[in-house]
């Protein structure tokens, strides 16, 4: 696209039980500037959720319009629902000098990437397997085959992690944390994005 974007695209992705999750929430409450992306589904809302939220809920003939109509980064069927990313609404964020998290699988990110060069790849690694099982049996909430699975999903998920342009080792949360922030801060001081934010301000320099 000829005009650059105020605002960042990062793409975050780790295995269930990295610890992704705890790492950007504490990122949103912190930094003002920082906005999770929030899919369409045509899954029906559950208990507690609300739209626009968790999810921007729809039908599925509206959905495949949208297919149709190229309106998604990426989308996917899982079983009997489709999910997809918005493009307009990631670009509504990224005009307005937002920072946009997309928190997805490697193969959502490499879709991404095909559509949008400019997204920035960070990859959560846990400190080790056994830590990574001993999470995900210390929520309480799966079966022995659920973990099983996740674990066999979780090496081939973390094969992928040199595909992204960080990786972060979630081993002590406030240390993981403190590099996810230096990324985003970072990121903020590209040269072309200060060149689009301060286009006043250098042509006024050059002038002298």
């Amino acid at each position: 696209m000829a005009k650059k974007h105020l605002g960042n695209l990062f793409i975050l992705s780790a295995p269930s039980g990295a610890g992704k999750s705890s790492l950007y929430k504490a990122l949103l409450a912190e930094d003002s500037m920082v906005r999770i992306s929030v899919s369409h589904t045509t899954r029906a809302a559950r208990e507690g959720e609300q739209d626009g939220r968790e999810y921007h809920f729809t039908n599925i003939d509206h959905f495949l319009d949208m297919i149709a109509e190229e309106a998604f980064f990426e989308h996917a069927q899982v079983f009997d629902n489709y999910y997809g990313t918005s493009k307009q609404a990631i670009f509504d964020m990224l005009e307005q000098g937002l920072d946009v998290i997309l928190e997805i699988d490697w193969q959502g990110a490499r879709q991404i990437r095909e559509q949008y060069s400019d997204a920035i790849g960070i990859f959560i690694l846990p400190p080790s397997i056994e830590t990574l099982e001993s999470r995900l049996r210390g929520r309480g909430t799966d079966s022995d085959e659920v973990i099983a699975r996740r674990m066999s999903k979780a090496v081939d998920e973390i094969s992928h992690y040199d595909e992204y342009d960080f990786v972060i080792v979630n081993d002590d949360f406030d240390d993981a944390f403190t590099q996810l922030r230096t990324i985003f801060t970072a990121m903020r001081s590209k040269t072309a994005v200060m060149k689009e934010k301060h286009t006043n301000l250098i042509n006024d320099l050059l002038s002298l």
